[in-house]
């Protein structure tokens, strides 16, 4: 498979590595000091381009590679208020767009228990939940695209919360989510339902971004040859 890698930073370079032991070639490389090599014609080179680059970038990346008919598979984080706006270019341009706020797949075992739990606690009223996010200084949006995952599911499912907040919560029904940045932390989340007896807890912790790079090409793979908007439930039959 041919794979065109937008955003070569950290993530980008693991990602590649990755890529060619599974005996993939990439065809394409974008970092900052060649963007303007991010045209329709050398995406049409690939059968799949994987993206990681910024908010401010990522929607246009997304535009580009369904005009040149090649599925995209992104998890650039801080965009998600032009999620319709995306989801309905592809459609109408019959791409294909696979995003996930976290490839690894630890974390996306981690969405599942989360979303167990959240419908569990809906009984015991007397647990209040919050989140705690860790990244490292380098990570732009807070909090981030995973914790808002979680934070969204936690709000579906439990008739306790409505809204979430990185202030201090102004009601009961907010859920108090945590930012922290320090160091080169690649994500630690945390789940806490604190009662005045007891808490219960669950975290996921990232030893590198190995997990989250591997998943992004399992991604690739899936992706290849497919329409339509994909996810990580899609490639993991949650």
């Amino acid at each position: 498979m041919k794979i065109a890698l937008i955003g070569y930073g950290k993530m980008g370079k693991e990602i590649e590595q990755i890529a060619l032991s599974r005996g993939h070639s990439i065809t394409l490389k974008i970092d900052i000091q060649n963007q303007e090599e991010l045209t329709i014609e050398n995406l049409k080179q690939a059968d799949v381009a994987i993206e990681f680059t910024s908010p401010a970038t990522a929607v246009n990346n997304y535009k580009l590679c369904f005009e040149a008919g090649v599925p995209v598979v992104s998890g650039t984080t801080g965009w998600l208020e032009q999620k319709t706006e995306v989801e309905l270019l592809c459609t109408a341009k019959k791409g294909c767009f696979f995003y996930a706020s976290n490839f690894s797949l630890g974390v996306n075992i981690f969405f599942a228990m989360n979303r167990y739990l959240a419908k569990v606690m809906n009984e015991f009223p007397q647990y209040d939940v919050s989140m705690t996010e860790v990244h490292h200084t380098q990570k732009l949006d807070a909090p981030s695209g995973t914790a808002l995952t979680i934070a969204e599911d936690i709000i579906s499912l439990n008739e306790l919360k409505s809204s979430w907040t990185i202030d201090e919560p102004a009601s009961k029904e907010e859920l108090y989510i945590k930012p922290i940045r320090e160091g080169v932390v690649p994500g630690i989340h945390t789940v806490k339902y604190d009662s005045e007896v007891d808490f219960i807890e669950i975290t996921h912790s990232a030893y590198s971004r190995k997990g989250f790079a591997f998943g992004a090409v399992l991604a690739a793979e899936y992706s290849a040859g497919r329409i339509g908007i994909l996810s990580m439930t899609d490639l993991l039959n949650f």
